[in-house]
C-alpha cells in the first residue's frame, strides 16, 4: 500500500486514516512525496519524523500497488499504478485557488481538471463527507462523480472522539479558567494571517491576561512557505505575550477541542470548530478565495464578525453568536459524524478484496497540546477598586498602557523592567537536579531585591500556589495564603502573582500599618479569591527558593 501525499495537509490527513488498517499484517505501508507542490519539504520531514518508511517518486512511480492513497488530486498522482482511493484535504470544498485548475470558482477537490485524467476519473474511489458535495462533484464531472461516495470526515472522527478530553487539554494549555480565544489562519493572500498580520498580538495586548488565552492555528501550507524560524519571529511580539502557537499536525485540533470561540477567516478550519458547537466570529474580508454559495461562504456574510481587537469587540461577536446557525453549518458540510473511518474500511477492503480485520475501527485520541512556548514575565496592572474588593487586571508590559504598577519576574523579565518595577517578584525554582545546589531563603531575597532595585516598593516569592512571602520597603516580611475559588461545582485557582499585585497594592493604599491578620479579597479574570496577609513566622521565612 502507498501512501501519497504532495504537501504537509495531504500527509496529515493520510496519518488520520491509519487506524482503518491497524493490526492487519498483511498491510505494508510505504509513503511517497508526489512531486511538484511549493510545501513538499514540510511533507517529508513530517514523515521522517514519524519513522515511516519512504520510497523516492521515481521509485514509487515504476511499481504496482494493491492500493494508493492520496488526498489531493494534483500532481501526477496518476503516474502511480494500482487502484486509487482520493481523500480530501480540508472540509467543505469552500476555498478555490484563482488562476489554478480550470480557472473558476471551484475548489481543487471538485475541479475535473485534477480529477479527470483524459475521460477516466483519476480515482477508483472518491471518499468526500457530505451529499451535498457529490451533488457538486456531479455537475461538475459526472465521470468523478461516479466513482465517489459518502463516507464522511477521517479528522473530524478524530476531533470529535476527543471532546471528552476538553479538560486535559485545558490543563495542558495553562488555560485555567480563561477564557480560550483562538485564530485560525488558512494560506494564501486573503488569510488572515497576510491580511491582519497583526490581529494575533493585538488580541493578547488588549485582553486581560487572567481573563484570556489566545492560539493562534496556522494552515500547514502558510507554515511551510514562511518557515518555522521566519513564522516564530513574526509572531515574536504575541508569543512574548504569551500566544500559543498550535502545531501543524493533531495540536491545532486539539486547541479547537480547548476553545470557547474561534475568530476565522474562509479556511476550513472553521467548519471543525462548528462541529464542536464553538462559537465563530468572522475576520474575512473578502475576496476571490472564498466561494460564493457555499455553506462557509454564507456563514461568514451574515454571521458575527470582529469589528474591533480588543474586549468590547470581542464580547459584542460573543452576544452575536448563533448556534443554531453554528449546528446547521456543521450539518451541511459533515455526514456520517462519528463513523467515517468505519465506512471507509468498507470501501478499501473492498477494493483490496480482503476481508476487513475483525476488531472495530476507532479514530485515535488527539495527544495533550502544549503550553506557549514563552509566557509574559512583566506586567502593566491596573487597579480599581470595588468597595474593598481589589480589582486586579494585567496586561503585556510593553503595551503601554497607563497603569497603577509594573510586575516583573525576576529571572525572567529583562533588566528595564526589573529596574522599573514596584512589585518584583519570583517563583520557587524546581528541585535541583545536581547534588550540590544552593538556594535563597525567601527572607533573604526578599531584602536582597529591595537593595538591589531602589524603585521596587514591594519585593514577593511565591513559594507554592498558596503561600507567597512579601516584604515592602517600610515593613516586615509578611505571609499571604492564597484560597482557591468555587466557580458552580469547579474549584479555581489564581496566579498567585496576580494576587500579589492585588496585595502591593493594597498594602500601598494603608494610610497606617494595617491591623494583621488581615483579609483582602482580590477580583482577577472575574473571580474572586482571599488572601489572607499576616506576620511570617521565622519558618516562614526560611523558605526555599
Amino acid at each position: 500500500m502507498l501512501f501519497a501525499a504532495r504537501s504537509a495537509t495531504a500527509l496529515y490527513r493520510l496519518l488520520d486514516v491509519l487506524p482503518v488498517f491497524a493490526g492487519d499484517e498483511r498491510i505494508s505501508r510505504s509513503y511517497t512525496l508526489v512531486p511538484g507542490s511549493d510545501f513538499g519539504i514540510e511533507a517529508l520531514s513530517a514523515v521522517e519524523r514519524a519513522g515511516a518508511r519512504t520510497i523516492a517518486w521515481g521509485a514509487a512511480s515504476r511499481r504496482s500497488y494493491d492500493l494508493v492513497l492520496a488526498a489531493s488530486p494534483k500532481g501526477d498522482i496518476g503516474l502511480l499504478r494500482g487502484p486509487r482511493v482520493l481523500l480530501p484535504h480540508g472540509a467543505g470544498f469552500g476555498k478555490s485557488v484563482p488562476g489554478e485548475g480550470s480557472g473558476t470558482a471551484v475548489a481543487s477537490g471538485l475541479d475535473p481538471v485534477y480529477l479527470l485524467s483524459g475521460d477516466r476519473a483519476l480515482a477508483s474511489f472518491h471518499a468526500l463527507a457530505h451529499p451535498s458535495q457529490v451533488v457538486r462533484l456531479a455537475a461538475a464531472s459526472p465521470q468523478a462523480a461516479a466513482r465517489a461516495k459518502v463516507v464522511g470526515d477521517p479528522t473530524l472522527d478524530r476531533v470529535l472522539r476527543s471532546r471528552s478530553l476538553r479538560d486535559r487539554y485545558r490543563v495542558g494549555l495553562g488555560t485555567g479558567a480563561r477564557t480560550l480565544v483562538v485564530l485560525t489562519s488558512t494560506w494564501g493572500p486573503e488569510s488572515l494571517l497576510r491580511r491582519r498580520p497583526t490581529l494575533a498580538a493585538d488580541l493578547v495586548a488588549s485582553l486581560p491576561h487572567d481573563a484570556y488565552q489566545v492560539a493562534l492555528v496556522v494552515h500547514p501550507n502558510e507554515r511551510s512557505g514562511v518557515g518555522a524560524f521566519d513564522l516564530s519571529e513574526r509572531l515574536s511580539p504575541a508569543l512574548d505575550a504569551g500566544l500559543v502557537l498550535a502545531g501543524a499536525y493533531e495540536e491545532w485540533a486539539a486547541v479547537l477541542v480547548a476553545a470557547d470561540a474561534v475568530i476565522t477567516d474562509h479556511g476550513s478550519t472553521a467548519l471543525y470548530a462548528a462541529a464542536l458547537g464553538r462559537p465563530l466570529i468572522g475576520a474575512y474580508d473578502g475576496g476571490e478565495e472564498l466561494i460564493p454559495g457555499t455553506p462557509l461562504a454564507q456563514f461568514l456574510e451574515r454571521g458575527p464578525r470582529l469589528r474591533e481587537p480588543d474586549p468590547g469587540g470581542l464580547e459584542a461577536a460573543l452576544v452575536a453568536h448563533r448556534p443554531d446557525a453554528v449546528r446547521a453549518l456543521a450539518r451541511s458540510v459533515f455526514a456520517e459524524q462519528g463513523r467515517a473511518l468505519e465506512r471507509l474500511r468498507e470501501e478499501v477492503y473492498q477494493l483490496l478484496d480482503l476481508a476487513p480485520p475483525p476488531a472495530p475501527v476507532e479514530a485515535r485520541a488527539l495527544p495533550l497540546p502544549r503550553p506557549a512556548v514563552r509566557r509574559p514575565a512583566a506586567f502593566a496592572v491596573r487597579i480599581r477598586w470595588d468597595g474593598s474588593r481589589v480589582v486586579v487586571e494585567r496586561l503585556p508590559a510593553h503595551t503601554g498602557v497607563p497603569a497603577h504598577h509594573l510586575a516583573a519576574e525576576y529571572g525572567s523579565a529583562s533588566e528595564r523592567h526589573l529596574q522599573s518595577a514596584g512589585l518584583v517578584y519570583r517563583r520557587a525554582a524546581e528541585p535541583a537536579a545536581s547534588p550540590h545546589s544552593m538556594v535563597w531563603t525567601a527572607g533573604g531575597w526578599t531584602a536582597r531585591v529591595l537593595d538591589d532595585y531602589p524603585g521596587c516598593r514591594t519585593a514577593a516569592a511565591v513559594v507554592s500556589p498558596s503561600l507567597c512571602l512579601v516584604r515592602r520597603r517600610t515593613g516586615a516580611l509578611l505571609t499571604v495564603r492564597v484560597a482557591a475559588c468555587r466557580d458552580g461545582d469547579r474549584i479555581v485557582h489564581a496566579d498567585p502573582a496576580a494576587v500579589l499585585s492585588a496585595v502591593h497594592a493594597w498594602l500601598a493604599a494603608q494610610s497606617r500599618p494595617a491591623v494583621l491578620p488581615a483579609y483582602v479579597t482580590c477580583v482577577i479574570g472575574g473571580q474572586s479569591f482571599q488572601a489572607e496577609v499576616s506576620p511570617a513566622s521565622a519558618a516562614e521565612a526560611e523558605a526555599a527558593l
